[in-house]
């Protein structure tokens, strides 16, 4: 297990106390905190990953067998400042020299998940779902202390198995609580395939058991240019609804969702990002005032202390794009402003998700102990001057 001293909460009752004093970190004790992580190009695997590589089932599995007690126990505290964690060259690269990024802060109990997501319920309290068989339910009270509550699908879900090869593991849910109800939209697939689906559940609690399956919203054929895995809902600043998706391929697609029924308004399919067939996947796109963040995860997970997920942000004025990074490089070529990415014995963070709570936005994602187990991050963004979000 990882531990460290100096453990902040990232609660809502405790802020994290940011360390703003830039100008005592110099430019050396920059590059002496570098992570080792080193830039890779991306792979022409057309998929989260290929027999060779373990999937994300493999992953879960992993940190089951670690005791649904893992104890995470790591500081946010102090290492990155807002200048230093905000880097991006052409193409979404990082520098060879990177600044220490944050650890994630301190969580407790069920924390074993890969691809999370989180909503804040309306008593206040937190429901996590992740990736797992028949899609597996955390829930808080503080945002610090999960436990297990059961799975979306006690009974199976029959209809997914076409395309996950009759294996129960569904993969990267993305939950949401819009007009009294709660959202799950989650994606069937096997590793390596683009004959994918991204289907819809519904549920007035969010308990497991209490889920209806709406159906499915899209798929994805063999014979299709894109992957339909990795969904994500935003509701856009007119009260329209856009469902973001993808995984490989060309990219990262968009389209526009029927408030009324979850599923599909149009035939339309946009491109929002993409890395000329190379890794990229799990948008979340997040807005805050008069802009969408498109958060996405670079490179690969699945290798437990190996992976060198990394997350990328770019941001436009309108939900369809275009969205470009810092350094102005369009996210359909590449671009991407890295705002977290492997170091010491945090490996492989990303597949994030953003939400907003009483103390700041926060960022959720997953990643790798030194043992290969995946395990929860939680940390706080807070933007910079011109806008740009940075982890603390």
């Amino acid at each position: 297990m990882n531990s460290a001293t100096s453990m902040p909460r990232t609660g809502p009752r405790r802020r994290l106390r940011r360390t703003l004093a830039a100008a005592a970190v110099s430019v050396a004790a920059l590059c002496g905190s570098a992570s080792a992580h080193a830039a890779t190009s991306a792979p022409a695997l057309p998929a989260k990953a290929t027999a060779a590589l373990p999937g994300k089932a493999t992953a879960v599995l992993t940190a089951s067998a670690t005791g649904a007690a893992g104890t995470t126990a790591v500081s946010a505290a102090g290492a990155t400042l807002g200048q230093a964690a905000r880097r991006t060259t052409a193409g979404g690269a990082p520098f060879a020299a990177r600044a220490a990024y944050p650890n994630p802060g301190y969580v407790t109990g069920s924390i074993s998940v890969h691809d999370p997501s989180m909503v804040k319920t309306p008593a206040g309290g937190y429901i996590l779902v992740h990736t797992g068989d028949n899609i597996a339910i955390k829930t808080s009270t503080d945002r610090t202390a999960f436990r297990d509550a059961g799975t979306v699908f006690p009974g199976g879900a029959s209809w997914t198995t076409a395309y996950t090869g009759g294996s129960r593991n569904l993969w990267a849910p993305d939950i949401s609580y819009r007009n009294g109800r709660y959202y799950l939209y989650y994606s069937a697939s096997t590793f390596g395939s683009n004959h994918s689906a991204i289907f819809l559940a519904t549920s007035t609690t969010g308990a497991s058991g209490s889920w209806t399956n709406q159906g499915l919203v899209i798929e994805s054929r063999t014979s299709d240019n894109f992957n339909a895995i990795d969904p994500n809902l935003v509701v856009d600043g007119q009260g329209a609804w856009w469902l973001s998706f993808g995984s490989f391929w060309s990219g990262v697609k968009l389209v526009r969702i029927d408030p009324a029924t979850g599923k599909r308004a149009d035939s339309t399919i946009r491109s929002i990002a993409g890395r000329n067939g190379g890794a990229i996947e799990a948008p979340y796109i997040f807005r805050r005032g008069s802009y969408y963040y498109l958060y996405v995860s670079f490179d690969l997970c699945c290798r437990g202390a190996s992976s060198t997920y990394r997350v990328m942000v770019g941001r436009s004025t309108s939900v369809t794009g275009p969205y470009v990074d810092r350094n102005g490089v369009a996210m359909t070529s590449g671009g991407g402003t890295e705002i977290l990415a492997g170091h010491g014995s945090i490996h492989g963070p990303g597949h994030q998700a953003v939400f907003t709570d009483v103390d700041a936005d926060v960022l959720v994602y997953h990643y790798y102990a030194d043992n290969g187990a995946s395990r929860l991050g939680i940390n706080l963004l807070a933007y910079d001057s011109a806008g740009w979000p940075y982890v603390y």
